[in-house]
């Protein structure tokens, strides 16, 4: 550790520089990148579609949508990166699209159809459907709208965890300052209460060995949870609730538990201490277990997915009716406008909640699961005679 002057320099302040400096410059060069656009539709508006608009925007994007003035949107492009079956690689900022609406050579994003939201390639000569060409995926790499938010929150939680960190390096030989103050001190709280009151509950005796991951777990959900209630950049994405990153946090905790389970663990699903007639010549309650391996990260994916989604889904339909009662008159349009914000508010203020329940049940099932996988021998005693 070097000394300047009056402050400390140790390799956790260099880290923590280095992150906000790429986190500033992401968001530099998002900024410098902002564009707007105008359709050229022409004619009357269409009539509000609320399934299409909710759908649209809890789904991923090649661009970071940021708002709109009457046909003028206001989006960051995010880099296209595919590779074709016939050009090979191209890497092109995604307003090339202009929203959607155009081709650049020769890739486009599907309006319908399987790919609908995707980028697909048309290949000339294959007849299909009545047409003289085919939409063909390619090897799509692009950063989409959710895959730059993961990039964001994942920065975003090293800097927060580092600068604790660095506190506590810190404070090494200052017993003088023992007590962390305010932002350190909530997060040592949080963990102190997520490692006493569920960690080591639920794993026992090696749950330090499982502690990290079920740390970064519980913050990572909770705060993506928390940047998808953001209306605006950098907020705003659906990330906690894309089934793609659920099912991967799930596989995650499926590896941890399988992989490091006991011989116990694995002698309970292959032979379990039930009838014999229930194991052979049917093994009816092996397959039960076996079955029971994959429900249980089949539920924390299902779970965590579908109520970030609904809580989402819930705020875009509450806000939907100030549109949908234009027509029905001034006053009820009105009435019905002061409703939708008095209830959108009060949802926003419940979601708040579930953020940090979805991320609380999240490591509490995952700590269950390992601990049920830790599972040792139990010995009965030896009964005694008594004569």
């Amino acid at each position: 550790m070097k000394k300047t002057g009056n402050c400390l320099k140790s390799p956790l302040d260099t880290i923590s520089l280095r992150v906000k400096g790429l986190l500033f410059l992401l968001f530099l060069l998002a900024g410098t990148n902002v564009y707007s656009e105008e359709t050229h539709q022409e004619g009357e508006k269409p009539e509000l579609n609320v399934r299409e608009l909710i759908l649209d925007h809890v789904s991923d994007g090649y661009d970071w949508h940021i708002t709109s003035f009457g046909r003028r949107h206001i989006s960051i492009p995010l880099p296209v990166i595919v590779k074709s079956k016939e050009s090979g690689w191209h890497v092109f900022p995604s307003s090339k699209f202009h929203h959607g609406h155009e081709a650049y050579k020769g890739f486009y994003i599907a309006q319908d159809g399987p790919y609908k939201g995707k980028i697909v390639e048309k290949i000339a000569g294959q007849a299909r459907n009545g047409r003289d060409y085919e939409e063909v995926r390619p090897w799509d790499f692009s950063l989409t709208k959710n895959a730059a938010s993961l990039v964001m929150s994942s920065i975003l939680l090293i800097i927060l965890i580092l600068s604790c960190a660095n506190w506590y390096k810190k404070r090494e030989g200052k017993p003088e300052n023992a007590s962390p103050k305010g932002f350190v001190a909530f997060v040592e709280l949080v963990i102190t209460s997520i490692v006493d009151d569920v960690i080591k509950p639920c794993i026992g005796k090696n749950y330090r060995r499982y502690t990290p991951y079920l740390l970064t777990v519980f913050f990572f959900i909770i705060i993506n949870n928390l940047l998808g209630l953001i209306p605006v950049f950098p907020g705003g994405a659906n990330v906690t609730g894309n089934i793609a990153i659920t099912c991967i946090l799930a596989l995650c905790t499926f590896i941890i538990v399988n992989v490091f389970g006991s011989r116990e663990y694995w002698k309970e699903i292959f032979w379990p201490d039930v009838p014999w007639w229930l194991k052979v010549p049917v093994p009816l309650m092996p397959a039960i277990e076996i079955v029971g391996l994959f429900t249980k990260p089949f539920a924390l994916m299902i779970r965590l997915f579908a109520n970030i989604l609904a809580g989402h889904a819930i705020v875009l339909g509450l806000t939907c009716i100030i549109f949908l009662t234009v027509s029905l008159g001034t006053a009820m349009n009105y009435g019905m406008t002061a409703l939708s914000v008095i209830m959108t508010v009060f949802i926003d203020c419940v979601e708040l909640l579930v953020a940090y329940i979805q991320a609380y049940v999240f490591t509490m099932l995952s700590a269950v699961f390992i601990g049920l996988s830790q599972v040792e021998a139990h010995h009965a005693p030896k009964s005694e005679n008594i004569g």
